[in-house]
This record gives structure tokens, sequence and C-alpha cells, in this order.
């Protein structure tokens, strides 16, 4: 930094005399420019060059009047300076960026001396702060509100803060490393590779508290026995975050302590060491579910007793969160999905509004949300929105229509699934037993674009802007041959969610494509799209004959009128490939999606989950 030395004598030659006068020694405003201008830099070498008598540990005493404030810039105006003789005062604004709390905004004055020929500080502990003063520092104090309830529909708490069981590791006292990561994996729920990472960090001490997860008081009661006498667990009783049971975990999400990505993301409010949403509706309602800190400045003495407040930051009370999950609804998805070995997933939307009533994803324990965010071919559950298509083409339900056991499109073979053939039969027929060649056929004939104008009808392509965010349907412009071929079958490039299934099904239901919505009262960005009213009502009746007489009977459930479709989507890159498992539906005002990733054929083991979730309702 440029070092700002201000003359105070000047020596001028007088015009004809031929001798010196001796000036009036210039303004200190300079010098107090330049020691402001050093302070907000934390030039500390600067600030020394301009005291009046030396002071070694300034450097000392800024960092840590920074530290304690948890200053994270500074900034400073020079206001009027004052002379009187070889004294003079020089006002100053002061605003300090702590963080977490905010700006920090005060009246300042530095009293300068003139010494020799330049001007220089008079520095004592009140250049600081006015009020500060020998044997007394500046503190600081933050204060989070408690984090607010994430509600049902019904004001029903899905998660709270409550008192829990925060596990740790000391790791100095770790006697069998295996048998600690195995109890823990047991019966904490804890990653064994994150823990172990954490333990080989050169960094940790032997003494030092590692938590690796937190358990209700309930539920460490029940694993206390076995986790407790494990050599190298340590316990500690705080407030965290208690989901209840049965409530969608993945869709509610999870905190932790911010990251560097956090801080950046959520600005200047937070601050290392506070714990924020991570995942979920927790990441994506931070600002209402965590409100803000409150906080103080205040003088101290050298004990740390407060003498004086100077500043007091107001915070803001949190706001629970009412979500659209219905308690009774996602009970009865979560019934359903109970013992399945696979990953599945079921999600229900209501087709009158696009509201979510239930998510469930299994394995329950997994943070990622396969319901909302995964990306899967959704084979013939897509052959609603190719109907659609064919529909407004001109054709009807009851065209004679061919499905032979295999179809071939530009030298690529298409065929049924284990090689069924329905030979001529009306259209309803080969919806209701989802003949892939008929659709492949079919497809080939329809104008150019109309797939894709279908497809964008039923919301693919579109981004909901709701929280928390979802993956976007996929439907790229497959063009025509093999491409049209296999998109017509929800194979190719098609990918949706659970999700986003589930919305296909309401809107035939309802006659409207909507895209969902997860809180009360939001309103989603995208626009709700009007489905041709014949369209809907002849798709109404297609998914009918697929669970009456077609693909879908093993979903019915007496007492229950049902509309479905099964989906069994090809993936990876075995031979024979691999297939997720489909079923798509809707009764009365409730639509749903059942997904069992690599599970097999939708109609053997979607469809009878789907008749599980009906009857428990």
């Amino acid at each position: 930094m440029l070092l700002i030395v201000v003359p105070l004598v000047v020596l001028a030659l007088a015009a004809g005399a031929g001798a010196f006068v001796l000036l009036r020694p210039t303004s200190p405003a300079p010098a107090a420019r330049a020691w402001l201008d050093a302070w907000a830099k934390r030039d500390w070498p600067a600030m020394q060059a301009l005291l009046q008598a030396p002071k070694a540990d300034l450097p000392a005493t800024y960092e840590q009047v920074a530290k304690g404030l948890g200053a994270r810039s500074a900034a400073f105006q020079l206001g009027k300076v004052t002379r009187d003789g070889k004294r003079a005062t020089a006002d100053y604004a002061a605003t300090i960026e702590l963080g977490g709390l905010g700006p920090w905004r005060y009246q300042g004055r530095l009293d300068l001396a003139a010494d020799g020929r330049e001007w220089r500080v008079a520095w004592s502990p009140a250049a600081i702060h006015p009020s500060l003063r020998d044997g007394q520092r500046l503190t600081r104090s933050r204060t989070w509100p408690e984090r607010a309830e994430i509600l049902a529909r019904d004001g029903t708490p899905l998660v709270s803060t409550d008192q829990v069981v925060v596990v740790g590791v000391q790791p100095g006292r770790i006697k069998d490393r295996q048998a600690l990561l195995d109890a823990l994996e047991r019966d904490a729920g804890a990653d064994p590779k994150a823990v172990a990472a954490r333990l080989d960090d050169p960094k940790v001490k032997p003494d030092w508290f590692l938590p690796v997860a937190e358990l209700s008081k309930a539920d460490y009661a029940k694993v206390k026995a076995r986790l407790y006498p494990v050599p190298g667990t340590v316990f500690r009783d705080a407030f965290g975050r208690v989901l209840a049971d049965g409530a969608p975990g993945q869709l509610v999400g999870t905190i932790h302590e911010a990251t560097a990505e956090d801080l950046t993301r959520l600005g200047p409010g937070y601050q290392a060491g506070d714990q924020v949403g991570a995942s979920g509706l927790e990441r994506a309602s931070e600002a209402e579910l965590a409100g803000r800190p409150s906080g103080q400045v205040a003088l101290a003495d050298k004990q740390g007793k407060e003498l004086q407040v100077l500043a007091s930051f107001e915070g803001v009370e949190p706001k629970p969160l009412r979500t659209t999950i219905d308690t009774d609804i996602q009970a009865a998805a979560d019934h359903a999905l109970a013992g399945v070995q696979e990953p599945a997933s079921l999600v229900a939307v209501q087709p009158s509004t696009g509201a979510v009533r239930a998510v469930v994803n299994h394995p329950d324990d997994q943070e990622f949300n396969a319901a909302f965010s995964g990306s899967y071919p959704p084979g013939s559950t897509f052959k609603v929105v190719t109907t659609a298509a064919l529909l407004a083409a001109g054709r009807t339900p009851t065209d004679q229509v061919d499905c032979p056991s295999s179809t071939t499109v530009d030298g690529r073979r298409f065929r049924n699934f284990e090689g069924g053939e329905l030979g001529t039969v009306p259209f309803s027929e080969v919806f209701a037993q989802s003949c892939n060649t008929a659709f492949v056929r079919l497809a080939g004939k329809l104008p150019a674009g109309a797939l894709v104008e279908a497809a964008r009808r039923f919301g693919f392509e579109t981004d909901y802007g709701t929280a928390p965010p979802a993956a976007t349907a996929r439907f790229p412009d497959p063009g025509a041959g093999t491409g049209l071929a296999a998109a017509a079958i929800g194979q190719g490039k098609v990918t949706a969610s659970p999700l986003h299934m589930a919305t296909v099904a309401a809107a035939v239901a309802d006659g409207t494509w909507r895209p969902p919505v997860v809180l009360d009262g939001a309103k989603a960005k995208a626009e709700p799209v009007e489905l041709d009213p014949a369209i809907a009502k002849d798709l109404r009746g297609l998914m009918t004959g697929v669970v009456e007489r077609g693909s879908g009977t093993r979903a019915r459930t007496p007492g229950h009128p049902l509309a479905g479709k099964t989906g069994t989507a090809e993936f990876g890159n075995d031979d024979p490939p691999r297939t997720h498992a489909w079923f798509i539906g809707f009764s009365d005002d409730l639509a749903f999606a059942v997904l069992v990733e690599g599970g097999g054929v939708g109609g053997r083991v979607a469809a009878p989950l789907a008749g599980r979730f009906l009857a428990a309702l």
C-alpha cells in the first residue's frame, strides 16, 4: 500500500525577497483518510507507520477485534475534520460487516497530532469505537430461533426440532475399527465409508469428538444396548430434527453444518457452523424454516462481563411449512411398498389440483428422492401420450390394427414382451394388452412432430418451477425411423420421474395436465395445459380396459374403480436387458405412479403394489 505522508512544514521562496518563509501546516485529512483506508484493507504496517507513538501489538489488537466481532469486511467514510493548532479530530462513519448478522454501522472519531513535519494518529482504544477504553473489548452474540416444523396438510408435524442423541466417534478410544464401522452402520445408519474418511483425515486429533449420526431419543433407546458398549463411540444430547414415523423423509430432506457452497449460496446471514438445509424442503425452503438469527454487539470487561450494549440485530421468526401431504394416503403408500426388495417409489397426486398427496421411496434410509429426482425410461406407460397423439390424428379405439410378434423399422427389430401377438384386433385391445409392435407401426404414420406436441401437452420438457426441485421429464425430438419407434413405446431418449408419470395419469383423470405442487397454497411457474375433452374421455376408457381385462388386472381392488397403464421399461446393456416395472393409474380424484427399479414386468410386479396401495386406503 502507498504510504501517504503529509508534510506540515513547507518552505516557499518569497517573491522578490530571495528568502524562505515558514508556512502553516497543511490539513490533517489525508492522514486520517490514509488510516481509514489501511484499516479497511487490514494493512497493519501502514497503520503503524501513521501512529504518533509506537504500538507493537496494534496488529494483534485489530485482529482480535475482527475475530471477536466475526467481521468479514469493513468500510469507512471520512467525515468532518476539525483542527486546533497541532491537534485535530476526524469523524468517520464505519460499516463493519458481521458474519451471520449483517452490517454494524456507527460513528467514530480519530485523534491526530502534528509531529514534526507530519500528522499522525494519536491512538487510544477509542480510535476503534468511541466507547472503548483500556481493559475493555468488543463482543458479539448471535442466536438462531428454533427451526420451524414442516407439516402435513392437516397440520400434523412431518419433522420438528426435538431432543436427539448425537452419535460420535473419539478416535483415540477405538479398539476394533471394523467392528465400530459395522456397529455405526447397523444401529445409527452411518455411512461407513464417510466415517472411515473422517478417521483417516490427518488433521483429526485422538481426543476429538466426530459426530457421525443423529438418533431420536426413542431410536437411540432401541439400539443403546448394542451401540453404547462399542469402544470408540461417544454420545451427546442435543436438539435436532426428528422425522415423524412414516413421513416422506427424502421429500422433507435433511440439515447439516453449512459447507462452503452453502455459505456462498445463502449469503452474508450465515456463517461456518450454522445448521442449514442440505436436501429436500429443508434446503429449498431454508429462509422460511430457519428465519434469521438475532444478536448484539456489546462492550465487555476483561472477564467478559457485559458493560454496555452497543448495537442490537433483530432476528426473523421462522414460519412452519405446510405441505400438501395427506398422512392417510402417505401411510397407505408406505404400506404398499413395505417389504419390496428392489429400490421402489410411489407418488400420489390429486388430479384436480396437482397437489402431491404422498411420496414414498424404499429403501427409506437413502437421501436421494428417486420419486422426484430420478430419470427413468417410462416404457409402456408412455403409450398414454402416444395414444393421445394417435387419437388427435384421427385414430379411434375401435379401429382394427395389427399386432404381430415383431416388426422391423430401418433394420431394427422391435418385438412384444415374451414374443406375444394378437393378430388383427381393435386398437382398444392393443392398448389394453400393451402391444409394442402395433404402437411402433402406428407411430410411423403420425404427422411430423405430432408425438413431440403430445408429449409437451403432458408436461414433458417442462420445468415445474416448484419446491423442492424435481427432474424435468425429457422427450427430445426423435425424428423419424427407429428414433420415433423407440420413443413411441417410452424407450430411446425418453425419461421421466415417478412424479411426472403420476401427473400424466392425473391429466387423463382430470382432462388437464397440471404441474405438481408440494407446498400448500403454492403456485407452480408452469401453466396447466388442457387436453382435448374427447381425447381425455377416450383415454379414460382405454386405461379402464387395461385394469379390467388387460395387462393391469393384478391392480384391481374391490370397491375402488381404477384405470391405469402398465410399463416394462428396458435399461442398461445386459442381454437380455433388465427392466423397470411401472404402473400408473387413477381412482376418483387420486392419481399415482409406482416404479420398481429393475423389478421386471410392470403387470406382474408394479400393478399388484398399486392394488395394495388402493386397498390400504
